[in-house]
């Protein structure tokens, strides 16, 4: 479908089992991939983007069944190789890293967004320790050219953190193929920390510990990578944030299944978003379950820690008694589109005032949410799945381009249809 329309609703309550994270799952497949010995992972996200990296590691000599991977046991076995990515940052920005280090050539490539993402800082952090790597287009953006080269570590490799913090962790999760002791060191302010304590995690578990002294300095001692012979994936925590919302505007109990207290991912932290705007929350060790009497408070939040729920918040601020403000967000420029520009142009449609900041958005809500607005949703998942709570104002809202949702989360429009009353 090229557009889909969502009936007005004003009730939400239900409950919603997550697909699997999908920060997780790349993580987990690149590292059972690097591994040595077999792992069988359960939970594992089935999307767009986890399809992506599953391609990628098949054409470099990686043996995939379903969710058994048979590891290399350290560099891919496959020296040549054109790889196509699609517009995964958790697929491009990882194996640029891991293939610097496995002394072949190879092209890596994507979709027209991915190549305005930049990665300059990868590629110099890369260079910077004696990796070959050549922009195929314009200078500090894919696509980009891997050659044979052998990095050395007798210096600490330095990275900048303050555009995205996937470049550490792509550093992070490669090192361990040099088989020897390095440092890395973040140079500037490190942004979406969270997600670098996912990587740290994922490592753990494979056997490889990062001592860390504040978020500055990383080092690793030289251990490679070994399977844990089984990993389970958690529910996605960002996918789980448009559920918990509507609990929050559509009164709930609204209770989503596969992320909960126990969770790795810094996304559950979205629930202090909703108890700051006054709904009610509930957690267990895999379940959250979210309810609210009355109108929501407008709220003044930096969000740099929880960039993809952010999303999330920016729509529920068309419920609150007031104006909100949403902060330390320059990250979003970067994404799969300009999520301040879009998620802008798209509230100011229903009705909002919205002031753009270069790292933040201001919205003042409408009275009444305009009826019948059509949401441009720019390839962006998260646009189309944020934008959806906006019928929960009792108004029909048309979702351009609702397939862009497969990226992470192909059963979306089905499963907020299960809730919304």
């Amino acid at each position: 479908m090229d557009t889909l329309e969502l009936k007005a609703a004003r009730r939400a309550a239900g409950s919603v089992r997550l697909p699997g994270s999908k920060s997780i799952s790349n993580r987990v497949l690149l590292l059972a991939a690097l591994a040595s010995g077999e792992t069988e992972i359960t939970g594992l996200l089935d999307a767009d983007d986890t399809k992506v990296m599953r391609e990628a590691l098949s054409r470099l000599g990686i043996s995939l069944q379903q969710e058994k991977i048979t590891g290399a046991g350290g560099a891919f076995p496959v020296k040549k190789a054109e790889l196509f990515l699609g517009n995964a940052g958790t697929a491009f920005r990882p194996l640029t890293a891991a293939l610097a280090f496995c002394g072949g050539e190879y092209r890596l490539s994507g979709a027209p967004r991915m190549h305005q993402r930049p990665i300059g800082d990868l590629v110099d952090a890369l260079r910077g320790i004696g990796a070959r790597i050549e922009y195929a287009g314009e200078e500090g953006y894919p696509p980009l050219r891997v050659l044979p080269g052998q990095p050395t570590l007798d210096r600490p490799v330095k990275v900048r953190g303050d555009v995205s913090s996937q470049f550490l962790s792509s550093l992070l999760m490669a090192l361990p193929l040099a088989g020897r002791a390095a440092t890395v060191e973040v140079q500037g302010e490190l942004i979406s920390k969270p997600y670098v304590e996912i990587t740290l995690n994922v490592m753990r578990r494979f056997g490889v510990n990062v001592r860390r002294d504040g978020w500055q300095s990383f080092r690793l001692d030289g251990s490679r990578y070994r399977s844990p012979k089984s990993i389970f994936v958690e529910g996605d925590a960002s996918s789980a944030s448009y559920f918990l919302a509507a609990g929050a505007i559509g009164g709930g109990p609204v209770r989503v299944e596969g992320v909960g207290r126990d969770s790795i991912q810094g996304d559950v932290r979205f629930t202090e978003v909703l108890q700051r705007i006054g709904a009610s929350v509930a957690l267990g060790p895999d379940w959250i379950e979210v309810s609210a009497k009355g109108k929501l408070k407008s709220f003044d939040l930096d969000l740099n820690h929880i960039p993809d729920a952010a999303m999330t918040a920016a729509v529920l601020a068309l419920f609150a008694d007031g104006p909100s403000a949403i902060r330390n967000i320059a990250s979003w420029r970067v994404k799969e589109t300009d999520r301040i520009a879009a998620m802008a142009k798209e509230l100011r449609k229903l009705g909002a005032k919205v002031e753009e900041g270069r790292d933040f958005l201001r919205i003042d809500p409408p009275g009444r949410i305009s009826s019948g607005a059509t949401i441009d949703t720019y390839d962006d998942h998260r646009m189309a799945m944020s934008f959806s709570l906006a019928s929960l104002g009792g108004v029909p809202v048309t979702i351009n381009d609702p397939a862009c949702v497969a990226k992470t989360f192909p059963g979306y429009f089905s499963s907020f249809s299960s809730i919304a009353r």
